[in-house]
């Protein structure tokens, strides 16, 4: 099975749109991984003027980069040669709770609800670094390979 560094090495981010620092975890039914927000990172200069805050799109995409992304190329697995794939996020429902500061580290916790006819569907949660939930909901996307060339 593939190793935490070959799933993230297969990522199609990259700064400053990647938001996954290290995959803690991850088997056929879940990932859990974290990230650190930087607090250079653009979109806090105005989000909000003199109170930075990280815009929910952000956590969103933190949690699908984490919970749904990775855990696909996981599922994924070695593709046949001269076959890409991707996750493409299809639908989110996320209720935000707590809001993240810049310099914070989150935690995303993601199980699998079912991965079938290429859609995958999770639930995930975002910790902060004081174990409290940030956001939490659930994401879907497809599965998508292509011939490379």
């Amino acid at each position: 099975m593939m190793k935490e560094q070959d799933i993230l090495a297969k990522l199609p981010y990259s700064s400053p749109f990647l938001f996954v620092d290290d995959l803690q975890e991850i088997d056929e039914n879940g990932v859990t991984g974290t990230y650190t927000f930087n607090s250079g990172l653009d979109f806090y200069k105005g989000h909000f003027k003199d109170h930075p805050v990280t815009p929910g799109v952000i956590l969103t995409e933190t949690m699908a980069q984490i919970g749904l992304v990775c855990l696909g190329i996981y599922l994924m697995g070695d593709l046949e040669a001269g076959m890409t794939g991707h996750v493409m996020l299809t639908s989110t429902a996320i209720d935000f709770m707590k809001p993240v500061f810049p310099g914070e580290q989150v935690t995303v916790v993601s199980e699998k609800v079912y991965f079938r006819f290429k859609k995958l569907h999770c639930n995930v949660v975002m910790k902060n670094g004081n174990g409290e939930i940030v956001c939490k909901g659930s994401l879907s996307g497809m599965v998508t390979t292509k011939l490379n060339g």
